[in-house]
C-alpha cells in the first residue's frame, strides 16, 4: 500500500515553524508531494528530513522565495525526473516526478491567473502544454499519479460560492472545461471517486475568516490514470492540518 500526501505548504519554512514536521511524522505517508516550497534546499536544515526517514528531492524556482515543488519519499525512487522540458515552466519549478516500479508520482504546481491578464494567459498556455506533455508521457509511464495544486475548481460543488466566482480565475468556464477534458483524457479524480459530499475544500483565502467559516475552494487533486481505479483504497481531504492556506490531501493506492 502506498499512502501519498500532497500539500501546498505556501512556504516550507513557514510550515516548519508551525509544526509541520511533527505532523508529517505522525501522518507517516510513504510519499509527500509539496508545492509552493518558496525556498532553495540550501536555505533549509535538510537533516530533519533525513532523520524522519525521508529521501527528499527538490525542484525550486529560479526566483527566490517563489513557487517550487518537492517530493519526500520513504523509499528511494528508481528515477527522478526534474521538470517537464519547457524552460518557461521549469524556471518556475512546477513539475517533479518520481518513478517506483510501474508507478509514477508527480508533484505539480499549476500557475495561478489571479494576479492579472498576463498570468491568466500564461496559465492557459500552460494548461494546453501540460496536456500535451502528459499525453506523450503516458506512452512510457502509463500508471500516473498527478498530485498537486491545480488552481482550478472542477464543478460548482468544489467551490463555496459558484455564482459570485463565475468570473474568478480558478473557476472560469475555460479552466473548468480544461480540467474536465483532462480527466476525460484518462484520469480519475480520486477524492470524488469516494466522496460526493459538498463543502469539501482544500484552500481558503486568508481574508474574512474564510477558513473558520469553511468558505473554500477544492483546487488540490490526486488525479490517477483511469486503469489504477481498481487499486484505489481511500482518498481524503485533511482540513485539520493548519500549516498553510491549503490543507493536505491524501490518497492510498495498492501497489
Amino acid at each position: 500500500m502506498a499512502k501519498i500526501i500532497s500539500y501546498n505548504v505556501n512556504g516550507i519554512r513557514s510550515a516548519l515553524s508551525k509544526g509541520w514536521m511533527d505532523w508529517i511524522k505522525a501522518a507517516s505517508p510513504d510519499v509527500v508531494c509539496l508545492q509552493e516550497i518558496k525556498a532553495q534546499p540550501e536555505q533549509l536544515d535538510l537533516s530533519i528530513f533525513d532523520d524522519a526517514g525521508y529521501k527528499h528531492y527538490w525542484y525550486p524556482a529560479q526566483k527566490k522565495g517563489y513557487s517550487g515543488v518537492a517530493i519526500f519519499s520513504k523509499r528511494e525512487p528508481d528515477h527522478v525526473e526534474y521538470g517537464c522540458g519547457i524552460k518557461a515552466y521549469d524556471d518556475e519549478g512546477r513539475v517533479l516526478r518520481a518513478d517506483y516500479g510501474d508507478l509514477s508520482v508527480m508533484s505539480v504546481y499549476m500557475p495561478s491567473g489571479s494576479s492579472g491578464d498576463e498570468r491568466q494567459a500564461f496559465k492557459m498556455k500552460w494548461l494546453g502544454d501540460f496536456q500535451q506533455y502528459i499525453n506523450k508521457l503516458k506512452k512510457s509511464r502509463s500508471n500516473l499519479v498527478i498530485s498537486g495544486d491545480y488552481n482550478i475548481c472542477h464543478k460548482p460543488i468544489d467551490i463555496h460560492n459558484p455564482v459570485s466566482n463565475a468570473t474568478s480565475s480558478g473557476f472560469l468556464p475555460e479552466e473548468r472545461e480544461w480540467i474536465d477534458s483532462f480527466m476525460k483524457s484518462g484520469f480519475t479524480d480520486t477524492f470524488r471517486h469516494f466522496n460526493q459530499e459538498p463543502h469539501q475544500y482544500s484552500w481558503w483565502s486568508f481574508r474574512a475568516n474564510s477558513r473558520a467559516k469553511n468558505l473554500g475552494w477544492r483546487i488540490d487533486y490526486h488525479l490517477v490514470s483511469e486503469h489504477l481505479q481498481g487499486r484505489l483504497k481511500r482518498a481524503a481531504i485533511l482540513p485539520e492540518a493548519k500549516h498553510s492556506d491549503h490543507c493536505p490531501i491524501l490518497v492510498e493506492i495498492e501497489l
